[in-house]
């Protein structure tokens, strides 16, 4: 694992909140010249620390009315099958994320889409080419905590306080 210290943990945090900050921006807020804020960003990217940075998207207002998370089990576990289920899921672009998961589930689903029509579709594309134990789908009702970044805080004490030694 990278070596991360407090420093680090601001600039994450910073960019977690507020992604479209300036560098100069980003420096002030965490207490670092300007360049060195950078290098440590450069750092954090190219680590895979920071895997890039995006607009968070007011999907209802673009017509994208309805999230469901789809449960599936399937009787199917060898690593060919698993393998072309994801290749499968990967394309369809209803799918905003995507998880195999432990328990008496399989496989996690989020699917946001136009509406029961656009669910029904997206379940069409689903099933094609694959057999499915079980597929069912939660209709979320309201978004209670949405894109939320972790808190980084109960990182405490796992870091360097970013002194030199």
């Amino acid at each position: 694992m990278e070596k991360i210290d407090k420093f680090d943990l601001s600039i994450i945090a910073c960019l977690q909140r507020e992604g479209s900050l300036s560098q100069r921006e980003l420096a002030d807020r965490v207490g670092l010249s300007q360049n060195a804020c950078w290098r440590r960003l450069q750092r954090l990217n190219a680590s895979g620390i920071i895997r890039g940075t995006r607009a968070q998207v007011n999907l209802v207002a673009l017509g994208l009315d309805l999230t469901v998370f789809v449960m599936i089990r399937t009787s199917h576990h060898a690593k060919d099958w698993a393998d072309g289920f994801r290749r499968h899921v990967e394309r369809l672009p209803e799918v905003t994320e995507f998880y195999r998961i432990g328990g008496d589930w399989d496989y996690l689903i989020k699917v946001t889409c136009r509406g029961i029509a656009g669910y029904d579709r997206f379940y069409q594309k689903l099933i094609t080419d694959f057999e499915l134990s079980t597929v069912t789908g939660f209709f979320s009702m309201e978004a209670i905590i949405e894109n939320r970044p972790p808190d980084l805080t109960q990182l405490a004490g796992t870091v360097e306080d970013g002194t030199p030694g």
